[in-house]
């Protein structure tokens, strides 16, 4: 999440825009007024247990994805035949409510990625849209989950869960609880502002596509955007038809709520699933 995307995702590094700034702004105004502080880490009861327990990583989970607004095309999703629908979470976060090295197969083997966590504060999503800001720098406070899911043990001195080798990064995500269901949405809605501003791109820089919303539940929905390469880049925006090569997701159920960049090289049908089963654990 922190830099340029990947070799092969056509990632560069942005100059601040100011359409960011405008964004964020009719934001806060629509969604909020004042400046909302996430919650304090919990106590030494849950999350510390919780660190431990996926801190050697490497066991698959599975899980399911969330949607958000945008400016794009929502889509309904109904729950799975002959299941109930889900409801939104409670409580605070936990490495039980992250994605795991499952969700990725069969394009990832399950085998190959390594898991990492910890918990604080961190840049949380792409450079290039959030001007490398932290969670804190966003929403006002720190104390958030972070799992990095990578093909290398090797990570970055500054940041166990990014790869040492950009290249060798499958995903991240980051999700934490807010006070209460309306403000985990309005978190949400802030996150993914940030990223939309880089669905306009000059042609040869690379792009996100258009917005796609999916709803499991009223208050479990995630909205993710797809990679584009900048050799795809001819107009400014996302090539229509074309698949994308991975992407960004914002997430929320219940008072969970959570950013997902998949560096993954994974088309729509697979960005969907791994995005929905996300979406499913937060």
């Amino acid at each position: 999440m922190n830099g340029a995307p990947a070799a092969g995702g056509g990632r560069a590094v942005v100059r601040p825009r100011s359409a960011v700034a405008a964004l964020v702004a009719a934001a806060a105004l629509g969604l909020a007024t004042g400046w909302f502080v996430l919650p304090p880490p919990p106590g030494a009861t849950a999350h510390p247990a919780a660190r431990s327990d996926a801190a050697a990583g490497g066991a698959s989970r599975g899980a399911t994805a969330p949607a958000t607004p945008g400016g794009s095309v929502p889509t309904p999703v109904s729950a799975a035949s002959g299941s109930a629908s889900p409801t939104g979470a409670t409580g605070p976060v936990t490495t039980a409510n992250l994605l795991e090295p499952g969700a990725f197969s069969p394009d990832v083997g399950i085998g190959q990625i390594h898991v990492t966590d910890r918990y604080g504060d961190g840049v949380y999503a792409n450079s290039a849209c959030t001007g490398e800001k932290t969670l804190s720098q966003t929403l006002g406070g720190p104390g958030a989950h972070f799992r990095g899911l990578m093909t290398s043990p090797r990570t970055s001195p500054g940041d166990p869960t990014l790869a040492a080798d950009r290249v060798d990064q499958v995903a991240r995500e980051v999700a934490a609880e807010a006070p209460s269901p309306s403000l985990a949405q309005n978190f949400t809605e802030r996150l993914l502002l940030e990223e939309v501003a880089c669905q306009e791109e000059p042609p040869g820089h690379w792009v996100f596509g258009v917005t796609t919303t999916l709803r499991l539940a009223p208050d479990v929905t995630a909205s993710w955007m797809g990679t584009y390469q900048g050799s795809l880049n001819t107009t400014g925006r996302a090539p229509e038809g074309e698949e994308p090569c991975g992407g960004i997701a914002a997430l929320r159920s219940g008072n969970h709520y959570g950013v997902l960049e998949v560096d993954a090289c994974l088309g729509t049908a697979a960005m969907d699933r791994v995005v929905r089963t996300a979406l499913s654990q937060l």
